[in-house]
């Protein structure tokens, strides 16, 4: 049984969030994902934070899609560019915080790639704090939901912030 003071430390599966935590913050440019890294530094203090951009192929122009390759190029260097800028808004953000922050860009499925991610035993990943577009209806159906894919295959505690 702990105190009060015990309890604001611990996370609602009752982890110790100071020292040794390692939370993955998937981020993009949208609002929800901002929301969710700035709950993310203020709920896990003293813990290392792993933005991870997700370089999504399917969202790029017909010609990369068709495996042009200077298509292809151009494209994924625009959107290494986008997320190095990314990176540094979220630094910034950050700045401050007793947090360590590192940063890492993927390619492929977000909702696979972020589930792998803290599927790997070497990333030791403790929780994900994530974003949601709030889609709903025909649009969800359509278009998917990351977090929804995520929250239901992860093998870590998901927080989505909206």
């Amino acid at each position: 049984m702990s105190d009060g003071t015990d309890a604001e430390s611990e996370d609602a599966t009752g982890t110790d969030r100071d020292g040794g935590k390692h939370v993955l913050v998937p981020i993009d440019r949208s609002d929800q994902s901002t929301e969710a890294l700035e709950h993310a530094l203020s709920e896990f203090e003293g813990a290392t934070l792993t933005l991870l951009h997700v370089i999504n192929p399917a969202r790029a122009g017909y010609g990369a899609q068709a495996g042009i390759p200077t298509a292809s190029e151009e494209w994924l260097k625009e959107a290494e560019a986008a997320a190095d800028q990314l990176f540094a808004g979220a630094e910034e953000r950050a700045h401050g915080h007793d947090v360590d922050l590192e940063t890492t860009t993927e390619v492929g499925n977000p909702s696979r790639l972020i589930v792998e991610y803290t599927e790997d035993e070497d990333r030791d990943i403790d929780h994900v704090v994530m974003g949601s577009h709030g889609r709903s209806g025909l649009s969800r159906v359509l278009l998917g939901s990351v977090a929804e894919t995520v929250v239901r295959r992860s093998t870590v505690p998901v927080t989505v912030v909206r």
